[in-house]
């Protein structure tokens, strides 16, 4: 097994650590919170009934226009803006409160932002 592989394995573990206690009901549901080389993708999932209620990426039209001419739709800057649209989605849902799954990211930068952003504009993490 060569570095990636092992890499790779211990973010898997370090995801399902977390999602074992972690879960999605429909009066909290949780908002799993994804960073890949180029991108962020946030979904508010209903684990329940396995639903998901609304997504959205660095790769829809509507962020890729805010942010023309940037290279990096990763960063601090952008997770702000994508956590201020979460939130008003979420609240024009009627949902309050909802569980923060970061999966298996550390707690600080882009993830620290986009966590932070939501609790000031109204939702209970």
């Amino acid at each position: 097994m060569g570095e990636l592989e092992k890499k790779l394995e211990k973010k898997a573990r370090r995801i399902r650590r977390v999602r074992k206690r972690i879960f999605g009901t429909s009066e909290r549901p949780r908002v799993a919170f994804t960073k890949t080389n180029r991108h962020l993708h946030i979904q508010i999932i209903n684990d329940i009934e396995g639903k998901t209620l609304f997504g959205i990426s660095t790769e829809g039209k509507e962020i890729k226009e805010m942010f023309k001419g940037k290279k990096s739709l990763k960063n601090k800057e952008v997770a702000k803006k994508m956590a201020e649209i979460v939130a008003e989605k979420a609240l024009a849902q009627n949902i309050k409160k909802v569980v923060f799954d970061r999966r298996g990211r550390k707690y600080m930068g882009v993830v620290k932002v986009f966590a932070d952003t939501l609790r000031e504009k109204g939702l209970e993490l």
